[in-house]
């Protein structure tokens, strides 16, 4: 196997699991675990890994919660493009994403705030003021049904393979 396609391999089992240890990989791999250690070394070091998150489902929590996708218009900057607004809106702490788009608008936003006052407060003080922002059309996330690859409020818990029955 090749060095990029044992990369991929480590990228594509951390990518569904950021528990599994160098040992577990090795395990899976079929290698020594010094080598699956210094490839996520390296892979973190050139920013392929940029971070291990864990997905929560804040819907059996306590928590206060509510996110927004945002699109965006922008007036993109002579000879910085979209990157000097996007720097701009992800510098806030309600962003949790943005991204460039095709299409009819130019940036998506993901923000997260306690209610939908907040978001809306952050969009009118915050995003919309913002000298690039042409146009903003918000929408709420009203219920979750999958995220990051991983079913959201699914009673499947362990094995996930259908029941086949004679």
């Amino acid at each position: 196997m090749t060095e990029s396609g044992f990369n991929e391999k480590i990228l594509t089992f951390l990518e569904k699991n950021s528990r599994l240890t160098p040992a577990d990989l090795a395990d899976m791999l079929g290698c020594p675990e010094e080598r699956v250690r210094d490839a996520v070394d390296d892979l973190r070091r050139r920013g392929v890994i940029c971070g291990f998150n864990t997905l929560i489902n804040w819907d059996l929590t306590e928590r206060d919660y509510v996110s927004a996708l945002i699109e965006v218009k922008v007036a993109p900057q002579r000879g910085q493009g979209f990157d000097s607004i996007a720097e701009r809106v992800y510098g806030f702490d309600e962003v949790k994403a943005v991204y460039l788009m095709s299409g009819g608008f130019d940036l998506t936003v993901i923000v997260e705030g306690r209610t939908i006052k907040e978001v809306a407060l952050f969009v009118s003080d915050k995003l919309s003021p913002l000298d690039s922002v042409l146009s903003t059309a918000t929408h709420f996330v009203l219920k979750k049904y999958k995220d990051h690859g991983i079913i959201i409020g699914s009673e499947v818990h362990g094995d996930e393979r259908l029941i086949v029955s004679p």
